[in-house]
C-alpha cells in the first residue's frame, strides 16, 4: 500500500489453521534479526546524537531540515503496510491485472499535494495538520479532526501488527506473539527516542529492505517458471490480462475510471491531509524541497505497484505448472504469496529470511509512523493549547512518554485484534471509512471560503455516518447467504483456491457482488470500496456548504486568507488573455504587490521561522466585518 492494496483480511485463528512445520534456518533468523537490529540502531544513534540538547522541534520535526530524497522514500514507506505486500500479488493472482491501472491514479492523486494542499499547510508553518483547521474555523473542529484521525490510526495500528504475524505464523510457524512482540518493541524504542528524523531514517533502511525482498522473490520466480516472457505467456493464455474495462458504473469493482479516478480521492486523503504523511512535507527544510519530495514519489509507488503485480504474476504461472496442495488452495488469499515465497525459496538459505525482513519492514514503517504522528497531534492539538507554560524539556519527556505510550497501545490492540475474529475486517476497514470524511472537511475549508465552524463539524458527522453506513452495510450485505464471488476483469480465468474468501483493502473493504444484479440498498453497498473516499468527502462538503449557509457563512466571523486555496482565480489564469478579459477577470499575482505580512514564516528560499507567531494575519479589518467577506486572495509562486 501503499494503502491502495486489495487484500484479504486474516480472518483465521491459530486454533482454526494447520500451522506448517517451521522450515526457517538459522541464515533466515539472522537475516531477520539484521533488519531488526539495524532499525534500532538507526533509532538510538539519532536519540544519543545530542542527547540533551534536543528540542520538541527536533523530536516531532526532524527540526524541519530534511532533504527531499529521504523524505521522498519516507513518505513511499509510510503506508506500504505488510497487508499491501501480501495483498496486491493476492488480487493480481485472483482477478487478473485490472488493478494495475491504479497507478493511473498517482499522477493527480501526488500532483494536486504539491501544488494544493503543501504550500498552504508549509507556509502556515503548522505541526499538526490539524492546527490548520483552528486558523480556518475555530478549536472546536480542530479537536474533532484530532480525536478523528487518533481513533483512526489506534484502531489501524493494532492490526496492522497483527495481522500480517498472523498469516506468516499460519505457513510458516513462525511464533505469532514473539513476532507481536518484538516488532512493537522496537518500533516503540526507536521512535520514541529517536523521534522523527529516526523514523525518516529507518523508513528509507526498511524501503530498501522492501524492494530487495520483491526483487528476490520476482527473479527467483520467474527462473524457475522459465523467464518473464513464459510468466506473460502463461497469464494470456489463461486470460489474466485484462484489457482497459470503460464500464462508468460505480458499482463495478474494478474499471479503468474507477481506478483512475476513484483512486485519486484514495491516494489524497493519503498523500494529501492525512498526519502521518503531512508531518514529513513540513520537516523538509524548504518548501521547494517538501514538493520534490512529493514528486519523487511518483516514480517510485510506481515501480512498488509493478513488483507487486509481477509477483502475482509469477505467482500464477508457478502454480499452474506446480498446483497448489489442499491446504494452501484453502487458505485465505492473504496467504498465498506466503505459501509461493515458501516454496521457491525454502532451498535457498537467506532468502525466506529476507522476505519476512521485507515484510515486516513494512509493518515497522506503517506503526513508527503512526506512534510518531499520534504522539504530535496529542501533544500539539490536545496538550500544549491547555498547557502552554511546559518548559521545554518537560514537553520533551512528555512527547517521548506518548510515544512509548502509544506503543504500549498497539500491542494492547494487537491483543484485541486476536479476539476479534470476524470483526477483524471492520477494524481494518475503519482506516478507509475515517480518511474519506477527513479529506472533505479540509477541503471545505480550503476551497470554500463560505464554509463556517458550524458547517465544519455538522459536515464532518455527516460524511463519517454516511461512511460508516456504507461500509459495515456492504460488509453485513456481503456475510449474507447470496453473497459470491464477484464477477472477474478476466474472460476465462479460472483461479485455484477458496474464492468464496471475502477480499479486503488496507483502506477499507472491497464490495462483493451477487449473482443476481442487487436492488435498492444492496445495490447503494456494492459500491466500489475505490469511490468511498470520493463519496464521503462530497457528503462533507454539500452538507457543510448548505449548513454554512443556513447559519450565516462567514458573517460576522474573521477569515484567515492564508487557509484558502485561490481555486477560481488559479483556473482563470489558464485560460488566453482575451478571455480573461471578457470575463473581467485579473491576474492578482501580477497586479497586487505580494504584502509578505501575509505570510509572515514564510522567507527567502522556502524557509520557515518561528519569529512572528502563528495565528497573526496583517490584513484590513474591513474585509472580515459586516456582510459576507469579500477579499483578494494573492497568488504566490515558487
Amino acid at each position: 500500500m501503499s494503502v491502495e492494496v486489495s487484500t484479504s483480511a486474516p480472518l483465521l485463528t491459530t486454533s482454526a489453521t494447520t500451522v506448517a512445520a517451521p522450515i526457517f534456518s538459522f541464515v533466515d533468523y539472522m537475516v531477520f534479526s539484521l533488519l531488526l537490529l539495524f532499525s534500532l540502531v538507526i533509532g538510538l544513534y539519532h536519540a544519543c546524537r545530542g542527547w540533551g540538547r534536543h528540542t520538541v522541534g527536533q523530536l516531532l520535526m526532524a527540526d524541519r531540515n530534511m532533504s527531499c530524497l529521504p523524505v521522498a522514500l519516507s513518505l513511499l514507506a509510510t503506508f506500504q503496510s505488510a497487508v499491501a505486500i501480501l495483498g496486491v500479488p493476492s488480487e493480481i493472482y485472483r482477478f487478473g491485472t485490472q488493478y494495475w491501472f491504479l497507478g493511473c491514479c498517482y499522477f493527480l492523486g501526488l500532483l494536486i499535494p504539491a501544488h494544493v494542499f503543501i504550500p498552504v499547510f508549509y507556509r502556515l508553518h503548522l505541526t499538526s495538520t490539524y492546527e490548520y483547521l483552528e486558523l480556518r474555523f475555530n478549536k472546536a473542529v480542530r479537536i474533532c479532526g484530532t480525536v478523528t484521525f487518533i481513533f483512526q490510526m489506534v484502531i489501524y495500528m493494532g492490526v496492522v501488527l497483527y495481522a500480517p504475524s498472523l498469516a506468516l505464523n499460519a505457513v510458516t510457524g513462525f511464533d505469532l506473539w514473539l513476532s507481536v512482540l518484538t516488532l512493537g518493541i522496537v518500533c516503540t524504542v526507536y521512535t520514541a527516542l529517536g523521534g522523527l528524523k529516526a523514523v525518516i531514517w529507518t523508513d528509507v533502511f526498511q524501503t530498501l529492505v522492501m524492494f530487495l525482498g520483491q526483487l528476490a522473490v520476482i527473479f527467483v520466480g520467474a527462473a524457475k517458471v522459465g523467464g518473464m516472457g513464459r510468466v506473460w505467456a502463461v497469464a494470456s493464455q489463461h486470460g489474466l490480462i485484462s484489457g482497459i474495462e470503460l464500464d462508468p458504473d460505480p458499482f463495478v469493482r474494478h474499471t479503468f475510471w474507477t481506478l483512475a479516478f476513484g483512486g485519486v480521492f484514495m491516494m489524497l486523503s493519503l498523500y494529501g491531509v492525512n498526519q502521518a504523511q503531512v508531518q514529513r512535507y513540513l520537516s523538509s527544510r524548504t518548501e521547494k524541497a517538501a514538493i520534490l519530495s512529493c514528486y519523487a514519489v511518483f516514480p517510485c509507488q510506481q515501480v512498488v505497484l509493478c513488483m507487486s503485480c509481477l509477483i502475482g504474476l509469477v505467482m500464477f504461472a508457478f502454480y499452474q505448472e506446480n498446483p497448489m496442495s489442499t491446504q494452501q488452495s484453502q487458505a485465505a488469499p492473504d496467504q498465498f504469496v506466503l505459501y509461493f515465497v515458501m516454496d521457491i525459496l525454502r532451498s535457498l538459505p537467506g532468502l525466506p529470511g529476507l522476505f519476512v525482513a521485507c515484510l515486516f519492514s513494512g509493518s515497522l514503517s506503517t506503526i513508527s509512523s503512526a506512534f510518531n504522528s499520534l504522539a504530535t497531534v496529542t501533544m500539539d492539538d490536545l496538550i500544549q493549547p491547555w498547557f502552554p507554560e511546559f518548559t521545554e524539556a518537560r514537553a520533551i519527556m512528555l512527547s517521548r512518554s506518548l510515544a512509548f505510550g502509544y506503543g504500549l497501545l498497539c500491542l494492547g490492540m494487537a491483543y484485541i485484534s486476536s479476539q476479534m475474529g470476524p470483526m477483524l475486517q471492520a477494524a481494518l476497514s475503519i482506516f478507509g471509512m475515517v480518511g474519506g470524511p477527513l479529506l472533505g472537511l479540509f477541503c471545505l475549508g480550503m476551497f470554500f471560503p463560505c464554509a463556517n465552524p458550524p458547517g465544519a463539524i455538522v459536515g464532518l458527522l455527516a460524511g463519517l455516518i454516511m461512511a460508516f453506513w456504507i461500509g459495515i452495510g456492504s460488509m453485513v450485505t456481503r456475510m449474507g447467504p447470496s453473497t459470491t464471488l464477484p464477477s472477474l476483469n478476466v474472460s476465462s480465468f479460472s483461479p485455484p483456491g477458496n474464492l468464496t474468501t471475502a477480499t479486503m483493502t488496507a483502506t477499507t473493504v472491497t464490495t462483493l457482488t451477487t449473482l443476481s444484479k442487487p436492488m435498492g440498498l444492496q445495490r447503494f453497498y456494492s459500491l466500489s470500496y475505490l469511490w468511498y473516499s470520493a463519496h464521503n468527502s462530497t457528503t462533507v462538503i454539500v452538507v457543510g456548504l448548505i449548513v454554512s449557509l443556513l447559519t450565516g457563512g462567514m458573517r460576522g466571523r474573521t477569515l484567515n486568507t492564508r487557509t484558502i486555496y485561490p481555486v477560481l482565480p488559479k483556473l482563470l489564469a489558464l485560460l488566453p488573455l482575451s478571455c480573461q478579459k471578457r470575463l473581467s477577470c485579473r491576474n492578482h499575482s501580477k497586479d497586487v504587490p505580494m504584502d509578505t505580512s501575509l505570510f509572515p514564516e514564510k522567507m527567502r528560499n522556502g524557509v520557515l521561522h518561528d519569529s512572528i507567531e502563528k495565528g497573526t494575519v496583517a490584513e484590513d479589518s474591513s474585509t472580515h466585518q459586516g456582510l459576507s467577506p469579500t477579499f483578494v486572495l494573492q497568488e504566490t509562486s515558487l
